[in-house]
């Protein structure tokens, strides 16, 4: 177990981070009763020293958020802890190495734990005994922290080592750009106006159903966001799905949706009526694109997908990477079907490899 300093006063560390400038990072937190994540752990490596950062301790931690985000952070598979940081502190790091990203494009398997990482680089196991604490306890059990030190105890060595693989393969410009597309705040804004993208079940609705699905997502998720609870504790995505695909008119109608709580029906009942009034109403519903595109792919469109993929899998194979760390089929489908242009395929070191082969398929 590696030795960490735990910190309850996190600005008495400035002092001992801010002379270097790359630390690795990792969080631990909390979100199973609440819609936004509850940060309740920071930890922080130097090349020297380890540290677990209580943010719940009350202490002012604004000069130590400035500190924390002016450098570049390793993190492995960080979107998840800039996210929890950046809705805590409305900061990010000033850039960023994400040893997830970085081993992918060197041959490893796609979306590789933080454990196989360190078994892959350093013939090390490391114990998953931890991985559901309750990190909002207070005090921390010193087992807690010894679990939560390990997380960060091999990140910079890490980074050492996939710099170097990655600088004699000429990837590490590759590593470092899509690491750094992690960075873009859009990410983590929050847009009801989307939420009906996440809402599995009612991709091939259309007309009304498609029109009450937008509107009764947006409609849960800004309910989420306002009272701070998950979105499956205000409806379960399938209750919303019938909903929509019900189109209920009365509240007798409404109470008549299996799942549906009663307490919700008497709390938002005439909301929700008034959504689906609105949805049958919408003369725009029968040709308004869902989630980006117009339904399912097409016979013509198969074979176009198709094509994409055995192009994009070639050009994966002569360089031993998998075919999703250039391009998912889910990225594929959406540059065939919405058009998408903003797509990372056709930025950075994916166009020059692969972008432009895709577009003479389009």
């Amino acid at each position: 177990m590696p030795a960490y300093t735990y910190v309850d006063q996190a600005d008495r560390i400035r002092s001992r981070i801010d002379p270097y400038d790359t630390i690795s990072v990792d969080t631990e937190f909390m979100r199973e009763k609440t819609f936004f994540a509850q940060l309740c752990l920071i930890q922080i490596s130097t090349p020297d020293e380890i540290f677990c950062v209580d943010p719940l301790s009350g202490n002012e931690l604004a000069d130590f958020w400035t500190s924390l985000c002016g450098r570049q952070w390793v993190a492995h598979s960080a979107r998840q802890d800039i996210e929890v940081i950046y809705q805590s502190a409305g900061q990010m790091p000033k850039q960023l190495f994400d040893t997830q990203v970085a081993a992918g494009l060197l041959g490893y398997q796609p979306q590789l734990g933080y454990a196989g990482l360190v078994k892959e680089l350093f013939d090390v196991e490391l114990p998953k005994t931890h991985t559901r604490a309750n990190w909002a306890r207070r005090p921390l059990p010193d087992e807690y922290l010894k679990y939560a030190a390990e997380d960060v105890e091999y990140l910079l060595p890490a980074c050492e080592i996939l710099t170097e693989r990655l600088r004699d393969k000429g990837r590490l410009e590759w590593a470092i750009y899509d690491s750094n597309l992690l960075l873009d705040p859009a990410l983590y804004e929050i847009d009801p106006t989307t939420a009906v993208q996440r809402l599995k079940g009612t991709r091939n609705f259309r007309g009304a159903r498609r029109a009450a699905a937008a509107l009764l997502a947006a409609w849960r998720e800004s309910e989420a966001l306002e009272r701070n609870l998950p979105r499956q504790w205000i409806i379960r995505d399938n209750v919303l799905t019938d909903i929509a695909y019900r189109l209920p008119g009365t509240q007798a109608e409404l109470e008549g949706i299996e799942g549906l709580p009663a307490k919700v029906v008497q709390r938002a009942g005439a909301e929700i009526l008034q959504l689906v009034e609105a949805a049958r109403a919408d003369e725009t519903a029968t040709t308004k694109p869902h989630s980006g595109n117009s339904g399912p792919p097409d016979d013509a469109q198969k074979a176009q997908l198709k094509a994409m993929q055995k192009r994009v899998a070639a050009c994966a194979s002569e360089l031993g990477l998998a075919a999703e760390t250039i391009a998912s089929k889910k990225e594929l489908t959406s540059i065939l079907l919405s058009g998408n242009r903003n797509s990372r395929v056709f930025s950075g070191w994916r166009n020059d490899l692969i972008g432009a082969r895709l577009l003479e398929l389009l």
